[in-house]
């Protein structure tokens, strides 16, 4: 497993990294997602993400549970707040109130001293930023967050944080965590250059495009009773006959090279050095074990190339 700076943080993270969306605490049984837990670290991935909305807390417990068998020191943790959390008023967001409340709250769940990264997970158009910071802020002066993250902010919102941290002294965000993979590629014409010079990597997610990218689907019409797509509509949707038809060109590449397409579409991601890791997610630990063989694939020129002119 190889490793990347997190930004200008001097934070180092494995290039691929675990999370607990839509699985953890969730529809994977426990033993399962443990295994997972456990297969990841043995392979050398120090990266585990989570949020407090992630079934309600229980990916939360589930993953901090996990992670307790192994040294503080030797990984990285991350969680999130902002969706709601209850139906009062202020069970969501990121005011003051619900992030200092939220954290403390994931913390107990985690089981956990600290996390070592809190992301804002989406843009709250109804505080002020320097509300928002000043309380994050306020929870790494505590111990109890080492560094500030957002998730899908757009350029402009990024820029204006930074300057807001900037003019009052707080802590700045060093890491992103947007949608990207060869599919969805909007970070590409702004985002990334604006992190880039400000010292904010990217920590992506859904970067097999929820499995589309590792050839799982053979058909818009045929897809697998044990997929997520199968269960989820919005996922189902995003399954077309035009990309299954760019996957089944891209594992012509990826056959050539001796890899699967899987680990060429992270290889490709990984490209990028904005890019500090990609996020997968894993029901069965042979998937983390695949996963993790993307770590260290470079990709020539030509292959570039190639993969650009199929997904044109």
């Amino acid at each position: 497993m190889k490793y990347r700076r997190l930004g200008k943080s001097g934070i180092k993270v494995s290039e691929i990294s675990l999370g607990s969306w839509l699985t953890y605490g969730g529809y994977v049984e426990r033993e399962n997602a443990v295994h997972s837990i456990k297969t990841a670290y043995d392979l050398g991935i120090n990266f585990f993400d989570t949020a407090n909305v992630y079934e309600k807390g229980a990916a939360e417990e589930l993953v901090g549970k996990a992670l307790k068998a192994y040294p503080r020191e030797s990984y990285v943790l991350a969680t999130k707040a902002f969706w709601p959390m209850g139906e009062g008023p202020n069970d969501r967001g990121l005011s003051r109130k619900h992030i200092i409340e939220q954290a403390n709250a994931s913390l107990k769940r985690l089981d956990h001293d600290y996390v070592d990264i809190f992301y804002c997970h989406r843009y709250d158009p109804d505080t002020r930023l320097e509300e928002t910071l000043r309380a994050i802020d306020d929870l790494v002066r505590q111990g109890k967050v080492l560094y500030v993250g957002v998730s899908e902010w757009q350029a402009s919102q990024i820029a204006e944080a930074i300057g807001v941290a900037d003019r009052y002294l707080l802590d700045r965000i060093v890491v992103n965590q947007p949608i990207y993979n060869m599919f969805e590629r909007y970070i590409e014409k702004e985002i990334m250059p604006l992190s880039e010079r400000s010292g904010v990597g990217q920590v992506v997610f859904s970067p097999l495009a929820q499995g589309l990218l590792t050839g799982k689907y053979t058909s818009e019409h045929d897809i697998p009773a044990d997929s997520r797509a199968a269960r989820l509509e919005w996922m189902r949707k995003g399954v077309t006959e035009e990309k299954i038809e760019r996957v089944k060109r891209l594992e012509g590449v990826a056959a050539e090279l001796n890899i699967s397409v899987g680990n060429l579409a992270l290889a490709w991601i990984l490209r990028n050095e904005n890019v500090a890791s990609a996020l997968v997610g894993a029901s069965r630990p042979e998937q983390v074990t695949e996963n993790a063989k993307a770590s260290g694939i470079v990709l020539s020129e030509d292959t570039l190339s190639e993969i650009e002119d199929i997904l044109k």
